[in-house]
């Protein structure tokens, strides 16, 4: 009774026995997919019992046996199910889609005309927070091939083999179309739009131009850029002074920080054949100065909401103090040029944006 194996569909002898008459041979499967595994894990469990436990269990339908062999198979069945549901989350990006929420939040708030509609705003950030996700897995199904080629991104659903990418791409097609409906049937036809727009230059220009030209950072930072001016108008109807100026503040905002970003992976985006400006000029001189010019620049941006009457001076001076912090950091980054000087940029600029909009609504209340 030592080679006693039992299985959902069958209880087999492992050899020189044969299988008992009526019961299924069990067939070994290779599931490339999260949910083919999950599926396989369903349909075939192997349950290895002890020799004690087998002659106690004297195999009865009433006793223990069957119980936890059930048991083990919903335990397996609900980590199978587990582990895809937390790839589909990867491929939305969360903690980028988190930034989007913040910005598209705090654009509505900034936006919205008395008396303030808390369900319209759920709508509206809800429907660009759909959109953003949708768009981040279409990126990740198109750039599939250059993730499997970076150390950071190599483990991601797509590169790693747990999603197929069909997967991947029904999926964002999914969010997408349902993020748009949400705009469109909720909110103005303005921040639909833009939402729109946001799509097509992530994926229709910005992801086919970053394997080409350091350039395409720049053009990356258009929809990046977008959520808060769509949020803006969802609330307000147009894109006024206010919305230009939320706009610029995050397309300056993101240049330092992805020189940062691109200082600390250079390696894997020379191994990815990406020319940044980090693998095109490795002394780093042009990497440096365009994170200072970019951060100069945002101190002066940062201050037009309240040069226009959107806040107060108490803003103008805080947005004015973050600013100078951040080009102190860059200025550092740009001296140095080091992974230490890098890494403080990139944390300084993930601290800049949620202080910067936290003091703006803080001072709109």
């Amino acid at each position: 009774m030592k080679n006693l194996v039992v299985t959902r569909d069958a209880v087999r002898l492992a050899p020189p026995f044969e299988p008992v008459e009526g019961f299924a041979p069990d067939i070994p499967a290779k599931p490339s997919t999260s949910w083919q595994r999950l599926l396989a894990r369903f349909a075939r469990q192997p349950i290895v019992r002890s020799p004690q436990r087998v002659r106690n269990s004297r195999l009865s339908p009433h006793n223990g046996l069957v119980a936890d062999g059930r048991l083990a198979r919903r335990a397996s069945l609900a980590s199978a199910v587990t582990r895809a549901l937390a790839d589909y989350v990867a491929l939305t990006k969360p903690r980028l889609n988190l930034l989007v929420v913040a910005s598209s939040a705090a654009g509505y708030y900034l936006g919205a005309r008395a008396p303030f509609d808390v369900a319209a705003m759920v709508q509206a950030v809800g429907g660009t927070a759909l959109v953003a996700a949708g768009a981040a897995a279409l990126n990740q199904f198109a750039e599939r091939d250059i993730d499997a080629m970076m150390r950071r991104t190599r483990t991601r659903p797509l590169p790693s083999g747990r999603l197929s990418p069909w997967e991947a791409l029904a999926f964002g097609l999914a969010l997408f179309v349902t993020g748009l409906a949400v705009l469109a049937l909720t909110v103005t036809m303005l921040a639909t739009m833009l939402a729109f727009v946001t799509l097509v230059v992530y994926l229709g220009v910005y992801t086919p131009m970053k394997r080409r030209t350091p350039l395409s950072t720049l053009v990356g930072a258009v929809p990046g850029a977008l959520p808060p001016l769509i949020g803006w108008s969802a609330s307000h109807g147009t894109i006024a002074g206010g919305g230009a100026a939320l706009f610029a503040i995050v397309f300056l905002w993101q240049i330092p920080h992805f020189m940062a970003i691109a200082w600390l992976f250079r390696d894997d985006y020379d191994k990815a054949g990406l020319p940044v400006l980090p693998v095109l000029e490795p002394d780093g001189h042009r990497t440096g100065r365009t994170a200072v010019v970019y951060a100069a620049a945002l101190i002066p941006i940062s201050v037009l909401p309240w040069l226009i009457g959107m806040t107060g001076l108490s803003y103008a001076a805080v947005a004015a103090a973050v600013g100078l912090g951040l080009l102190w950091l860059a200025i550092r980054f740009a001296i140095m040029r080091s992974n230490t000087a890098a890494r403080s940029l990139f944390l300084g600029s993930i601290i800049y944006l949620p202080v910067l909009w936290i003091v703006m609504i803080a001072d709109r209340i």
